[in-house]
């Protein structure tokens, strides 16, 4: 039996633990508690998410901020009833609930902004830089990217869609799913050719933080 504790102290990958995304504005100011339906599902998708594309963007770039991470489905439905910029629970491109679908239809997601990239971007560099760097270098199946510090919704599936879309000129679909990139490898790699280098992680096997289940410290 989970305690909301206990599953908060869970690792998730190297760097990351379970209650790095458990904090929601609209939980603390409505009191809408943030409690998983299915916890160990949870964790799964979780562990994928950080592991395969949470990981190589701190290894590289640092310390990666978390605007908004996981959504139980009660907070995330009343989010979306009440115009809080929630998407229905049952959209196919919510990836906050990570205990809605599993197998084939697993997800998750986070929004997160890239400190490294956002002093960029308020200096006027295209947005666009580091959507190219993200596509070149990362599993990752959506991106959704915001105007304020080129935040942005970054999506695990075990079957990547391979989408990039913006609210950032120029508006609209970057990329659509089975399309080729618009640009040529070498013009996307000029547009990131002053990034760090990247520092992949080799993903771990899954007991290194599977097999947790007990209250760490």
């Amino acid at each position: 039996m989970w305690s909301l504790e206990t599953f908060g102290r869970q690792r998730l990958s190297r760097y990351y633990f379970m209650r790095d995304f458990m904090f929601s504005e609209i939980s603390g100011f409505h009191g809408i508690p943030n409690v998983p339906e299915n916890p160990d599902l949870v964790l799964e998708n979780g562990r994928a998410f950080c592991t395969l594309l949470l990981d190589p963007l701190e290894e590289t770039f640092g310390r990666i901020a978390l605007r908004s991470g996981y959504r139980s489905p009660t907070l995330n439905r009343y989010g979306n009833e009440n115009k809080l910029n929630c998407a229905r629970n049952d959209n196919p491109l919510e990836c906050h609930i990570w205990d809605w679908g599993q197998g084939a239809q697993a997800v998750a997601g986070a929004t997160i902004v890239v400190p490294w990239f956002a002093d960029q971007y308020d200096q006027g560099r295209d947005w666009r830089d580091l959507a190219w760097w993200l596509h070149d270098h990362l599993p990752y199946s959506e991106m959704w990217f915001f105007p304020k510090l080129a935040a942005l919704n970054l999506v695990w599936r075990p079957n990547p869609q391979r989408t990039i879309s913006s609210y950032i000129a120029p508006r609209g679909m970057l990329l659509r799913a089975g399309e080729a990139a618009q640009e040529t490898s070498e013009l996307r790699r000029t547009r990131y050719a002053d990034f760090p280098p990247f520092r992949g992680l080799r993903p771990p096997a899954a007991p290194a933080y599977a097999a947790q289940g007990s209250p760490i410290g």
